[in-house]
């Protein structure tokens, strides 16, 4: 394995986190909205928040799980049944 010379940051922007993600700065919040914080008061902080790496390995999670979820419900609405192995 090939070491490289980028340093692991410590804390990422809003931006930074939904590049790092894979996913737009909405989606980001949408999730952030659905499935983190409690109440409109706690998502005023959220465009102000910066987020840790453990942050972004926890959203990479719920985002994968949401994803998986989705692939999911397609398949069943459309009829489509694969197999698993």
């Amino acid at each position: 394995m090939t070491p490289t010379n980028k340093q692991a940051k410590s804390h990422y922007s809003e931006t930074e986190a939904a590049v790092a993600l894979g996913v737009s700065v909405d989606e980001l919040r949408s999730v952030i909205r659905s499935h983190v914080v409690k109440g409109e008061e706690e998502m005023a902080n959220v465009a102000s928040a910066m987020f840790q790496p453990s942050d972004l390995l926890v959203l990479r999670m719920l985002l994968s799980r949401l994803h998986a979820e989705s692939a999911a419900e397609a398949d069943t609405a459309g009829g489509v049944r694969t197999a698993t192995v």
